[in-house]
């Protein structure tokens, strides 16, 4: 019998070392230091981190890279990564070298036999060893057998009851022999890296209900990615998006959708399961209701910001300054608002503004070379960028001027407070309107000349187009009134069987402050002291006679009598008047 325990002790205790040595020589492997893998120093920003992962999973994104290693080196770079983009994992590290906030090796405490911790095989059949940190273990069988010793080594074993750690035996011999990577991933189980990562503050996990509620046409874009845990390269897709969302952030909002959760909201929309995530823009580009469109270019920073910005909402319109002029004739409701800038193309914070008010206000923007612009004395604007605006009743307002953009977010927020403000005075106007008599709202509206409209007003099919000039705003009010009243009644030329029963006369205002080149062909002075005058025209004659007396119903009344029956005296133009 003594010779049979002794054989079996004899058989026993190599194994038992070549147990303890396997479970040092992991152990003793120090884990890779993430800072190192990632290439990033210690006090490096998220977004450093960020963009260095990002570099990195391209790198060594198994899709891309087929060169040996470089699926483990992805899986290294993850595993970085995923400490250090989660505070709690990253502090940890940083205090214990371990990601979970403990050095890495127990020793075990009081009440558990001295610091020691224990392992046992299984019963018959079994060859797994089981290691627990809290008792006693025999090995060999249901019989029982010698007590024997092992250590817990806080590894990322694959979890069983009670707490402890088990592998199976065969697995350590087989991978040891036959050159396996069981160690090189132990902890891992099998579980990918993006099944557990929490996704990035940028982004927001989308259900149904917050799709219709927080996506759904409300004015600004989202870049969305569907997924389900089980895809490959979900971190990869994910990091591209986090970082796209970070570098615009306050012109779109990001979000997730995971397609195994929200099955139906995923059949909704008509995304169908790949073997990878897929990318979307909610946009505004084409009209004024939103679309998904799918992304299906390189995942990579620079192209997704492309397609993204390109589909900002696009709810501004790009004009001339005498484009707006001719706009600016249409009454609206709702106060109007122009960007002018060096910018040869609508700068994104204005689309995205476009986008987030589009129903509260009608948006322009136009193109001004320098602040020498004689068009800015004009507007009133002195510096660039600026931000003008009218009110529904043609009252202009210098809203901002020298914009300077300190971050998106917070450059959209205090222009948007601009527009509200001005949103505030035209209902104080529009309220006034409202108690005005209805007879005002019966009278003819007097159009304002611009180049678009120049034919039809005044041109040469006109015998006679009467101009009211105004240089402000109460004089362009003063004018409207007087000559609507006046429109409407009828004023005759002294019979002339020649001419008919009674010569055509259209009524038309001019602003004197865009405009002054058009006065110029009249008089040299451009009649830069009137604030109000009228002008009677004959387009085809290219004759004039100016009126600057007092500016009353009576006596506009009897100046365009006057007119009509030749008692006024016509001068030749300088020039023939033309409008930009």
């Amino acid at each position: 019998m003594k010779t049979s325990n002794h054989s079996s002790i004899k058989i026993i205790f190599p194994i038992i070392s070549f147990i303890f040595l396997l479970i040092f020589s992991v152990e003793s492997k120090s884990p890779l230091d993430p800072y190192k893998v990632l290439g990033v120093e210690k006090d490096a920003t998220q977004r450093q981190i960020q963009k260095a992962f990002h570099k990195l999973s391209l790198q060594y994104h198994p899709d891309k890279n087929k060169d040996k290693g470089a699926q483990e080196k992805f899986a290294e770079i993850n595993n970085a990564y995923d400490i250090l983009s989660d505070e709690e994992k990253r502090k940890n590290y940083d205090m214990f070298g371990d990601a979970r906030g403990s050095p890495g090796f127990d020793g075990g405490n009081g009440g558990n036999s001295g610091g020691h911790t224990f392992f046992r095989s299984g019963g018959p059949g079994q060859s797994g060893f089981r290691f627990s940190p809290d008792e006693w273990q025999t090995m060999g069988g249901p019989s029982g057998g010698s007590k024997t010793y092992s250590f817990s080594f806080g590894g990322n074993g694959r979890p069983s009851s009670g707490g402890s750690f088990e592998f199976d035996i065969g697995d350590v011999f087989s991978n040891f022999f036959g050159g396996g990577s069981q160690f090189g991933s132990f902890g891992n189980s099998g579980r990918s890296h993006s099944s557990f990562r929490s996704s990035p503050r940028s982004i927001v996990s989308i259900n149904s209900q917050m799709y219709k509620k927080e996506v759904t046409d409300k004015g600004i874009a989202w870049l969305l990615f569907s997924y389900a845990p089980s895809m490959n390269g979900m971190e990869h897709y994910e990091s591209i998006v986090d970082e796209v969302a970070s570098s615009l952030k306050g012109l779109i909002q990001a979000g997730s959708v995971n397609c195994e959760v929200e099955s139906s909201l995923c059949k909704e929309l008509g995304i169908r399961a790949r073997n990878r995530p897929r990318v979307y823009v909610y946009s505004y580009k084409t009209s004024e209701a939103g679309s998904l469109l799918e992304y299906t270019g390189d995942v990579t920073v620079k192209d997704l910001k492309s397609f993204v910005q390109d589909h900002l909402p696009r709810f501004s319109k790009r004009v001339t300054l005498g484009q707006f002029e001719a706009e600016s004739v249409t009454v609206e409701p709702l106060p109007k608002v122009m960007l002018l800038s060096t910018k040869k193309d609508t700068p994104v914070i204005w689309r995205a503004l476009s986008g987030l008010y589009r129903k509260r206000f009608v948006f322009y923007d136009t193109q001004v070379q320098d602040v020498s612009d004689p068009r800015l004395k004009k507007l009133g604007a002195d510096e660039l960028p600026a931000v003008v605006g009218w009110l529904s009743n043609g009252e202009k307002r210098i809203l901002k001027t020298g914009i300077h953009v300190k971050d998106m977010k917070s450059t959209i927020s205090d222009l948007g407070s601009v527009l509200i403000e001005l949103e505030k005075q035209n209902k104080k106007i529009a309220s006034t309107q409202s108690t005005k008599p209805q007879a005002d709202s019966d009278k003819e509206v007097i159009p304002l000349l611009t180049a678009t409209n120049f034919d039809a007003v005044c041109g040469d099919k006109i015998p006679v187009c009467i101009i009211g000039v105004f240089r402000s705003f109460k004089g362009r009010e003063k004018l409207q009134t007087i000559l609507s009243s006046v429109s409407q009644k009828s004023l005759l030329r002294r019979q002339n069987p020649a001419s008919g029963p009674r010569d055509s006369v259209s009524y038309a205002l001019l602003d004197a402050s865009y405009q002054s080149s058009f006065l110029y062909a009249f008089d040299k002075s451009g009649f830069k002291p009137s604030d109000a005058l009228l002008i009677a025209y004959k387009p085809r004659k290219w004759k004039f006679s100016a009126f600057r007396g007092d500016i009353t119903s009576e006596e506009v009344e009897k100046f365009v009598g006057s007119v009509l029956n030749g008692d006024v005296q016509f001068s030749k133009t300088r020039q023939k008047p033309s409008l930009k």
